[in-house]
């Protein structure tokens, strides 16, 4: 799972808001062309982008490989027809691509998550967003940050004592039961746990957060963000 890493890359120095609007301008410029150039060149654009936050690849399609294996399955399901001529390529193709937009734009959302503290992006969030709206959006962010990999380990840690108890023997079925069933009620324990915590520590929906600043670094990436969203226009 990524995470944050601490580091002094130009990736790493550059401001949360100028990563979100870039990410913004990259996702628009992604998804409005289908041109297999255009994806070349973005493709070459992103892997630039992990290259500077000396990230690899390999690691962010590690990450995430469950969302890789539905983009993997799509294009043979989107060719099959109920009727004559039973398989359609053109709609195989098409899947593909579209297929193909999401794995470029996580290779950007990977890098995002991996050079961005988790306060950061919060505090980017609720100084642009106002009122509650900002505040319930900027600490879901952190949560979701902080919490998802744990649960993940905790899958993880079940997965291996079902195996450990026999549980190549089961069915998949059963398997996959017995998983979620312990999951769940490991994601219920840490929700009140986090609760609790969080009313021993105070909790604020305002707290002091840092302070953002924009600087040179993030001129060329806010002129690089603003022609990917008027190239939609080409």
């Amino acid at each position: 799972m990524l995470t944050y890493q601490p580091g002094s890359t130009a990736i790493h120095r550059l401001d949360p808001r100028s990563k979100l609007l870039f990410q913004g301008a990259f996702a628009v410029a992604v998804f409005a062309h289908d041109s297999l150039v255009v994806l070349a060149g973005l493709t070459v654009l992103a892997l630039g982008i992990l290259r500077m936050a000396t990230l690899s690849p390999v690691r962010i399609l590690r990450s995430f490989r469950f969302i890789l294996f539905l983009l993997a399955i799509a294009p043979p399901i989107a060719a099959l027809s109920f009727g004559p001529p039973w398989v359609v390529l053109d709609r195989a193709v098409t899947s593909a691509v579209a297929g193909y937009q999401v794995v470029v734009m996580l290779l950007v959302a990977g890098a995002y998550v991996h050079t961005t503290p988790v306060r950061e992006s919060r505090a980017a969030i609720q100084r642009h967003v106002p009122g509650r709206v900002g505040q319930l959006l900027g600490v879901g962010v952190g949560l979701v940050f902080r919490l998802t990999p744990v649960l993940l380990a905790d899958l993880q840690r079940i997965g291996d004592a079902i195996d450990a108890r026999g549980g190549e023997n089961l069915s998949t079925v059963e398997r996959l039961r017995r998983l979620a069933l312990v999951g769940l009620r490991r994601a219920f324990d840490r929700a009140g746990r986090l609760s609790l915590a969080l009313r021993a520590r105070c909790f604020a929906w305002n707290p002091t957060l840092p302070e953002l600043s924009f600087s040179r670094l993030d001129v060329p990436v806010l002129v690089l963000s603003a022609g990917l969203t008027l190239s939609v226009l080409l």
